[in-house]
């Protein structure tokens, strides 16, 4: 099997896209990566991430191939749980407290920090317009984020989820009310529920 079929056969494999790590799992050295990169056979779109020539660009597989410790939390999340009709202009994600990533906020990409011991709460695979699984906040941990974060959020847009929210067939109130004490923000998330159910 020739580096090609090899590098065909993982991107395949990975929906099309990949990273350096992967690819030399695989066999396949960075020399070699950059090579079938040289003839066409891979678009680098990222440090250390590269796409097919066949493959959308999924930004947001992308980044969560880059950096595996982002999750994506807030106006990301509400738009992935179709919680807002805004299509997020910038992407915003949550870390650990402990990692700094300035490239993140050069990107344009909005940063919130969490204590580590808080960072894997709620956490779950969702899908992104592309189809690529990324890891995201659930439906009531996003609710609790975007309450937590009011004052750095677009009022309107929190309003709009929370009513959103509500009306779902699909909602957890005992989970949401379990985080919304965990964050130790369940008076607010009463006086929401009172007006809204």
């Amino acid at each position: 099997m020739t580096y090609s079929d090899k590098l065909r056969k993982l991107l395949n494999q990975h929906g099309g896209t990949i990273t350096t790590k992967e690819a030399s799992e695989a066999g396949i050295s960075k020399e070699m990566l950059r090579l079938l990169t040289n003839a066409g056979e891979v678009e680098r779109v990222a440090q250390g991430v590269y796409i097919s020539q066949e493959a959308f660009l999924d930004k947001m597989y992308v980044l969560q191939k880059r950096l595996s410790t982002i999750i994506y939390s807030h106006e990301t999340a509400l738009f992935l749980h179709d919680l807002t009709d805004r299509d997020p202009i910038r992407y915003a994600v949550t870390l650990p407290s402990n990692v700094r990533s300035k490239r993140l906020k050069d990107e344009n990409i909005r940063v919130f920090y969490i204590k580590r011991e808080l960072h894997d709460v709620g956490v779950t695979t969702m899908q992104t317009v592309f189809g690529n699984n990324v890891f995201a906040y659930g439906l009531e941990r996003t609710i609790c984020d975007c309450i937590r974060s009011r004052n750095q959020m677009d009022i309107a847009i929190v309003a709009d989820a929370m009513k959103r929210y509500a009306k779902r067939s699909d909602k957890d109130l005992n989970l949401l009310m379990s985080f919304a004490d965990q964050f130790r923000i369940s008076n607010v998330i009463n006086r929401y529920l009172e007006v809204l159910l």
